[in-house]
């Protein structure tokens, strides 16, 4: 017994926090604070009204709308923002030349050029992915940068004494010390994409989960707005947890770190 809850200590102190924390809500908005339904709501309310938007089959609908820019948005910032990182890292020259744009760029309030990227690229999919990709790709570009800069230089000149070729460097010794910087920097670009989405529907959209928050807020129908929220907090803890389980699987050794 001793050994199964020390192997699932995490998920079952984590469950019993999260519920403790809902019932702890519970108690206090029915027997301490009375209930203002225009201000706020309880979880019994908010998994009710959750309930019938997934009975309905609207919950499930928005997930996909949403969905679709997350994948194509998240997906380019993995795929461009490992390359050029990597290109930063390995060619000095290049480091030189882009790291004071990027860091400028990834200071300065991207959030606030989401009304211009709806303007130029439109409210489907290609506005939302593309502003998903602008605030996740920058995590992947400077995390991956400082896992090559990280790279052994001793590991470099061994492959090239025994007569590796770049592709050897690239395989042998980069990818597997720069994976465990860009695995950190996918569990910080989850939340940057989720806020991208919900930013990109706010402004303009008729479905989603973002178009939906808002306008449940605009109908003061709380239970459901606040439904809505905890599906995209559930969304970012299983992408999260997710990353987590690749890491281990990848890096077996580092668990216990």
């Amino acid at each position: 017994m001793n050994d199964f809850v020390y192997k699932w200590r995490n998920p079952i102190f984590g469950s019993v926090s999260v519920v403790l924390f809902f019932l702890g809500w519970e108690a206090l908005l029915t027997w301490a604070i009375p209930l203002n339904p225009f201000i706020m709501s309880k979880p019994s309310l908010i998994f009710e009204g959750l309930w019938l938007e997934m009975q309905s089959g609207q919950l499930w609908s928005d997930l996909l709308i949403s969905g679709q820019p997350f994948i194509f948005g998240f997906g380019a910032a993995i795929v461009v923002g490992i390359f050029v990182g990597t290109m930063m890292g390995w060619r000095a020259r290049v480091g030189y030349a882009l790291d004071p744009l990027l860091t400028a760029l990834y200071a300065s309030p991207l959030v606030a050029i989401a009304p211009l990227v709806i303007i130029f690229f439109g409210v489907g999919v290609s506005g939302k992915a593309i502003l998903i990709f602008v605030l996740c790709v920058f995590p992947f570009v400077f995390n991956t940068y400082a896992g090559v800069k990280s790279v052994d230089r001793l590991l470099v000149n061994v492959v090239r004494s025994l007569g590796g070729n770049e592709r050897d460097i690239y395989l042998k010794v980069i990818v597997p010390s720069v994976l465990p910087f860009i695995i950190a920097g996918a569990r910080y670009a989850i939340g940057r994409a989720l806020v991208g989405i919900l930013v990109g529907e706010f402004f303009a959209a008729t479905a989603g989960i973002g178009y939906r928050i808002a306008w449940f807020s605009d109908m003061f129908e709380l239970s459901r707005m606040f439904g809505y929220i905890l599906v995209m907090m559930v969304v970012a803890v299983l992408f999260t947890e997710g990353i987590r389980w690749a890491e281990r699987a990848a890096f077996p050794w580092r668990v216990g770190m």
